[in-house]
């Protein structure tokens, strides 16, 4: 099984070229976001990611979870990890200064994360949801419960959970029955949760919980949701910790994947919680946790596929079998073009989900922090666009990639002992938790298309448009990457027009059209930014660059891409106008 290395080169690439890293480091509050900055901590997370995270995904695969004595525990070696984790500061990165965190950009942030993801998804889903729950509080609550719980979860000494689904509910939050009695200054909660991540462990002596509840005097519907945070054990004034609160693990789930990572079953029976957020605006509070975990989500189909990819090519590199023209006696398997195929396929594919998270999360570092207010508003709504996007064709490629891997392997990738079977069990939860792929399309629609005339997506192709404009006026190999993008452009564009044009005949067009939509979307904005990458490459190699190799394998990348991938593009266009009636002309009877 090939070790884990964090793609460091391809990283710093999309950070300083596609993402506009420089851009960023002249923010109010990112000064010290230097690319050598940037440098320096990818390398060292890469070491770590590799060195002492990688050897313990297969071990969390294996031992599992499991409840005992009234908690949770988790594989040892988990614990180990993440103590030195905590030790070394990298959960602080990119969190706030005021509460101990070192005030990093997101963006840096969430190439951090890529590798903790790709080294171990089951352990890297612990700190991803404590860095959502920190940015919950700190958007919502107040002084006090910031000044008494964010330094020790900006730490990682404390951590966080979200607690959303119930039994009854599942994504409809509408139904939460979960309820909130008034004790003094503070809340009673009961209620049961289902389907929490780290909702219990042993890896830390206090677990975060941000629950959604019902007010005795709650309007129905999701109008009637408050937030509250619900601490595992009762913090002091001072911050110390005291009794038990009554909120205790009743089960873990046995699932088909990320086995180390403990899914669980929370029973509120009375615990002790304080309101984040106004009354009955628990939901809008809540979106700013779930949004940071959708794009980490996305982010996960980028780093599961990465981890699944290099274990791909190390076998294709390694495994002999069969003859190739022009090579004499046996040949290595990378050789063969159907092989070659699935590795240039994963590796274009990566390369352009890479791209366009980042670039998402670089939007939200504009969004938060430009001084400009004309700006930080553009620059949300290509947030608010993207990370649906990112989040829903990210997490589906992920399963196609990691499949792939299993495909490049043969018979030894469906063997357990080789390890990438566990990638593709792994991945498998991506497209679900926090909204699933349907969800987001609707979410792309609705929200983000329907309810503004399609605005933000229209300034998002005119730079998609002028991208292509760039590559035709460049000539020479950039000037061939221009007819398919900008075809996929006008198709990705016709589709708008037909949807907006549409939907308000049809009531249920959104919901039938929205999942071709999206991937339609996700697959030419993979491809634009595959196109911007491999500008940014010509430029170096026309300056001398010194890793010449790398830029050239970035323009042969993008051109694989443009040609094999998205013209797939078009045909979610051509499916999409399909409308609601080829999906629901078929009698439920019938089905």
């Amino acid at each position: 099984m090939a070790e884990y290395q964090a793609p460091v080169k391809d990283m710093l690439f999309v950070l300083k070229e596609l993402a506009g890293l420089n851009e960023i480091n002249k923010l109010p509050g990112f000064e010290e976001a230097t690319e050598d900055l940037a440098e320096a901590v990818l390398e060292e997370a890469g070491q770590f990611a590799a060195g002492v995270v990688a050897p313990v995904n297969r071990i969390g695969d294996a031992e599992g979870t499991r409840v005992e004595d009234g908690g949770v525990r988790v594989p040892g070696a988990f614990a180990e990890a993440y103590r030195q984790f905590v030790d070394n500061g990298w959960g602080s990165l990119a969190q706030p200064p005021e509460f101990g965190g070192q005030g990093l950009p997101h963006l840096l942030g969430l190439a951090v994360e890529e590798m903790w993801q790709s080294a171990s998804l089951a352990w890297s889903l612990c700190p991803l949801l404590t860095q959502g729950a920190v940015r919950a509080i700190d958007a919502h609550a107040d002084a006090a419960l910031k000044s008494r719980y964010l330094p020790k979860m900006v730490s990682g000494e404390w951590t966080g959970t979200m607690n959303l689904t119930e039994p009854q509910a599942g994504s409809d939050l509408s139904a939460v029955r979960t309820q909130a009695e008034p004790d003094g200054d503070a809340w009673r909660i009961t209620g049961q949760k289902i389907f929490i991540t780290w909702g219990d462990h042993d890896m830390t002596e206090n677990v975060i919980h941000l629950v959604l509840a019902r007010l005795p005097d709650a309007p129905p519907g999701v109008k009637g949701i408050s937030l509250f945070l619900v601490p595992k054990r009762l913090v002091g004034d001072d911050g110390s910790l005291g009794e038990p609160n009554r909120v205790h693990p009743v089960s873990v789930e046995h699932k088909l994947g990320i086995h180390g990572s403990p899914t669980c079953v929370m029973a509120f029976e009375g615990a002790l919680g304080y309101l984040v957020g106004p009354p009955h605006r628990g939901l809008a509070c809540m979106f700013t946790m779930m949004n940071h975990a959708r794009l980490g989500v996305g982010l996960e189909g980028v780093a599961i596929a990465e981890r699944a990819y290099q274990q791909a090519v190390a076998y294709a590199r390694e495994r002999v079998q069969g003859k190739v023209a022009g090579i004499e006696g046996r040949a290595a398997i990378v050789h063969h073009p159907d092989v070659r195929r699935m590795l240039m396929s994963m590796k274009s594919q990566i390369e352009a989900m890479r791209a366009l998270a980042y670039v998402c999360a670089a939007h939200l570092d504009f969004a938060h922090a430009s001084p400009d207010p004309d700006q930080r508003a553009h620059h949300q709504a290509r947030v608010d666009l993207l990370i649906p996007v990112v989040k829903g064709w990210s997490t589906e490629t992920g399963q196609l990639l990691t499949s792939l891997a299993i495909q490049v392997h043969g018979g030894m990738g469906y063997i357990e002992e080789t390890g990438v079977a566990q990638h593709f069990r792994d991945a498998r939860i991506t497209t679900i938790y926090e909204g699933t792929t349907g969800i987001q399309a609707n979410d792309l629609v609705g929200r983000k298309t329907l309810r503004d005339g399609g605005q933000a997506f229209r300034k998002l192709l005119d730079d998609m448009r002028a991208t292509a404009a760039q590559l035709a006026a460049a000539g020479g190999e950039l000037a061939g990457l221009s007819p398919p993008l900008a075809q996929a452009i006008d198709a990705l564009s016709g589709s708008l027009d037909w949807i907006l044009a549409e939907a308000a005949s049809d009531p249920r067009l959104a919901g039938a059209a929205s999942w071709h939509l999206l991937m339609q979307t996700g697959i030419t904005a993979g491809g634009w930014q595959l196109a911007r990458a491999a500008q940014a490459a010509a430029r170096a190699l026309a300056d001398g660059a010194a890793d010449a190799d790398f830029c050239r394998a970035k323009i042969h990348t993008a051109r694989y891409y443009l040609l094999q991938h998205l013209p797939e593009a078009a045909a979610h266009g051509r499916a999409l106008t399909g409308g609601s009636q080829a999906v629901m002309e078929q009698p439920e009877e019938l089905l």
